[in-house]
């Protein structure tokens, strides 16, 4: 149906809130990458109206460190653009701070705990090789 997917890979030792929350950030990036990705709005049997959702099914993934930093590397060789979280954005409390803490490192030192991208699906597939289905 899609020649395309849209892929989340989270880091598998996140407490719960942590996935939940690097999920509603890295998704965010991917809709303002791929606007065409939302859908009509949505209302209700009584007219209430809601917001429109992607048109696209996601897949969430689980991975450990080091297989979601070689998924970052392949991503960034094969130059697809992601939306990341690092680790350090945790402690930061709003956009500005969350970006200048994000560029104070770099793919080989960053500690991502959170990857989206959305790609040909065969790309997507080759990237996230080694993370599985989130549990």
């Amino acid at each position: 149906m899609f020649d395309t997917k849209f892929a989340i890979v989270l880091r598998d030792d996140l407490p719960v809130w942590q996935k939940l929350n690097v999920t509603a950030f890295v998704t965010s990036g991917i809709v303002a990458q791929f606007p065409d990705i939302i859908g009509e709005p949505y209302r209700d049997r009584a007219g209430n109206l809601y917001n429109p959702l992607s048109i696209q099914p996601v897949i969430v993934l689980s991975a450990d460190g080091p297989t979601l930093n070689a998924i970052h590397r392949r991503a960034l060789e094969r130059g697809v653009t992601t939306s990341a979280y690092v680790e350090e954005m945790f402690a930061t409390g709003f956009d500005a701070a969350n970006r200048t803490v994000f560029a104070e490192f770099a793919p080989d030192d960053a500690k991502v705990v959170g990857i989206a991208l959305r790609a040909d699906k065969k790309l997507v597939d080759k990237i996230t090789k080694g993370a599985r289905m989130h549990a």
